[in-house]
């Protein structure tokens, strides 16, 4: 028997998302709010750079006010073509991040062995993958909270269906900052 459910991790809360800057591939470390439930899990994770948010270039640090300010015509692109637009300065577009984390997937369900897996990624990438997986999936119809756990279940070889989306039940009442809360910073 195969993999049959994955569950999606989105990690904690960091200062830069309390301020809505572009973290990118920047590692920048949670703050204490991000830190309250982290707890060993009772296994070890086996990292995969594929799994990284997707590279944001020159808008690294930046907040969305700040993009639009300082890359006008840039931004603008971004909006026409929110898949394929290739941020400056060793950014990535959203299909290539969709390339990259699909072949990582792909990796994680031939290796692995048991009924369910979790996977720790972030927004970009998270998004990028259900779209492709899930058919007829609306990944801006959703929030991301920090802390989430989005669940997807197979259907058949190639097809997922998603069980539940932006799940902080587990936060027993703290508030999460969700995604689209920081694209209101963005």
């Amino acid at each position: 028997m195969g993999i049959e459910r994955v569950v999606f991790i989105r990690p904690g809360e960091t200062d830069w998302n309390r301020l809505g800057r572009w973290q990118g591939q920047v590692q920048v470390p949670l703050n204490a709010y991000g830190r309250q439930l982290a707890k060993p899990l009772g296994f070890l994770p086996t990292p995969d750079v594929r799994l990284r948010e997707r590279a944001v270039g020159a808008w690294q640090g930046l907040t969305k006010q700040e993009v639009i300010d300082w890359y006008p015509d840039e931004y603008a692109q971004l909006q026409a073509d929110p898949e394929g637009y290739r941020i400056p300065d060793c950014g990535e577009s959203r299909r290539e991040v969709m390339t990259r984390v699909r072949a990582c997937f792909n990796d994680i369900l031939r290796q692995e062995k048991g009924e369910t897996i979790g996977v720790l990624s972030h927004t970009t990438a998270i998004r990028t993958l259900l779209l492709d997986l899930v058919p007829g999936f609306d990944p801006n119809a959703h929030t991301y909270s920090n802390m989430s756990v989005t669940t997807l279940e197979r259907i058949d070889d190639n097809t997922w269906r998603t069980v539940m989306i932006d799940d902080v039940s587990h936060l027993q009442g703290i508030e999460a900052l969700s995604f689209s809360e920081l694209e209101d910073k963005r």
